[in-house]
């Protein structure tokens, strides 16, 4: 998984470019993230209780091994008719563990190959886990998506929420910033300097506040 996160000191511009390549390297990092974590607490656990959600989770095995390659994620999103991708997982077994983690993955998926309203229906399906790093990454996807779409208030919404699920030096700082990007996309430059001086003095170390001085000036010269 890469720690890396977006340096960028470019401005989010909405006429401008792409916000999900603009931040490349911050998405991966989300992305990768949700594989992690995913595998960690729940690809692996046979600890349902139930038969169909046990069925489910055994055949979501083999998407799950071809979600990181690139030239299979067709194949993680629907199956090749010898397994069950992501999208058949979730409407076939909703309602157990599997089918709501299938809606992460898709939503990831979608995300990279630039269906951002699937990324959203997707992404918008997943029930919070309980996760304090899972369930924030899942609404922070959901806000990139929204990035994407040019849709900057439900973005930031996102971001916001994302910042605020669980205050953790991994996922807050990454969405904070995110969040302030999109207030500036917006020429709300208040309430970006507001996110960008709580990544300051609260998360000094993480990854995000070694490029934080940069941002606060930027949109200081705005206010």
């Amino acid at each position: 998984m890469s720690k890396n996160t977006n340096n960028t000191n470019q401005g989010l511009k909405p006429s401008k470019g792409s916000f999900f390549q603009d931040n490349q390297k911050s998405v991966a990092f989300i992305f990768g993230g949700i594989i992690v974590l995913i595998l960690l607490y729940f690809g692996y656990e046979k600890l349902y209780l139930q038969p169909r959600a046990e069925e489910a989770s055994n055949r979501m095995y083999k998407a799950e091994q071809l979600v990181t390659i690139d030239s299979l994620q067709n194949k993680a999103i629907a199956g090749d008719g010898a397994f069950l991708g992501f999208k058949q997982i979730a409407d076939e077994y909703s309602n157990t563990k599997s089918a709501n983690i299938a809606n992460a993955y898709l939503g990831g998926l979608y995300l990279r190959q630039g269906k951002f309203d699937d990324a959203v229906k997707a992404l918008e399906k997943y029930s919070p886990t309980g996760s304090q790093i899972l369930d924030p990454l899942v609404i922070g996807l959901t806000g990139d998506a929204y990035s994407e779409l040019k849709d900057y208030k439900k973005a930031a919404d996102h971001y916001k929420q994302a910042s605020e699920k669980s205050s953790n030096s991994y996922t807050t700082p990454l969405f904070l910033k995110k969040l302030g990007l999109v207030y500036e996309a917006q020429n709300d430059y208040k309430s970006a300097e507001t996110a960008y001086k709580k990544i300051k003095t609260d998360f000094p170390e993480s990854q995000e506040a070694s490029t934080i001085d940069g941002l606060l000036g930027r949109v200081q010269a705005h206010l």
